[in-house]
């Protein structure tokens, strides 16, 4: 099966608007439904608290034509138009869709941060992962999301194996970013977050990209969109990522980044996998 991860940062926006931006995304998603993935897991859709509009189910069909569609908003007390995924998948299949909650802090549980499908043989969860943000504000908070994402993860893997996928806004070793010097305390390298994310893989996950790539580098999957050289310099962080259960790992036959052109921000990944 082949599957596609990418936080798109405002399905809203590709969906509705005519910006330079919104186009560009639009030519990413035609690369996504070229490679004919069975699943796409989106991050970050920004769309509003009662779900896609009529507008954007009538975009989404034309879009997506032969793909069934689940979401999660975020919802209040969180803020409106904030965070969200949504899974997308061939009509095909029929998988029992859950919308878990993990005891995490503050309102993380309410922003639509983590949807998981039941396939059946195996399940397939997607997360955005809450940002330890500016001056590392959330960063406790952030620690605690870590722990309680890992132990759910780890619940799920006692049932059935997992695939795990989103943007977990860690890059995880030095080889993960491209300036590791200069990003010591910076939101998604710290020291808390690393140890956060090798905790996770300890509970008994494999990174399919370093799995398969080894120890590559010059390899990322975003890049800062204020800074508008990042990517043509290679200025990026590798923060997107697909797990697997261990026992899964030798069933991995390509984990990737699509390219997603000029456009900045989050690149998909794709995930092949004999299951």
């Amino acid at each position: 099966m082949r599957f596609i991860s990418w936080n798109i940062d405002s399905l809203n926006a590709a969906l509705t608007s005519d910006s330079n931006r919104a186009v560009k995304t639009r030519g990413v998603i035609d690369t996504i439904l070229d490679k004919d993935p069975d699943v796409i897991a989106l991050q970050e859709t920004k769309l509003p608290v009662k779900g896609p509009s009529k507008k954007h189910m009538e975009r989404l069909d034309e879009v997506f034509k032969g793909y069934s569609y689940k979401w999660r908003t975020s919802q209040e007390p969180a803020r409106k138009g904030y965070a969200g995924t949504m899974f997308l998948y061939k009509e095909k299949y029929s998988p029992e869709v859950l919308y878990p909650e993990i005891e995490a802090p503050d309102t993380m549980d309410f922003e639509g941060r983590i949807m998981t499908l039941d396939f059946g043989e195996f399940y397939l969860t997607q997360v955005y992962t809450p940002n330890a943000g500016d001056g590392l504000r959330r960063l406790k908070e952030r620690q605690v999301w870590d722990e309680k994402y890992g132990e759910y993860l780890q619940a799920l893997d006692r049932e059935k194996p997992v695939l795990a996928t989103g943007d977990f806004n860690v890059a995880h070793k030095e080889i993960d970013l491209a300036h590791p010097a200069n990003n010591r305390r910076t939101a998604g390298f710290t020291d808390e977050e690393r140890e956060g994310f090798t905790n996770l893989l300890n509970k008994g996950f494999t990174d399919t990209f370093r799995h398969i790539h080894g120890d590559v580098t010059g390899v990322y999957s975003w890049w800062a969109q204020r800074v508008k050289t990042s990517k043509i310099n290679n200025s990026g962080w590798r923060i997107d990522y697909w797990l697997v259960s261990d026992r899964l790992a030798d069933k991995v036959v390509k984990s990737e980044m699509l390219d997603s052109g000029e456009r900045q921000d989050h690149t998909p990944i794709m995930l092949d996998i004999d299951i």
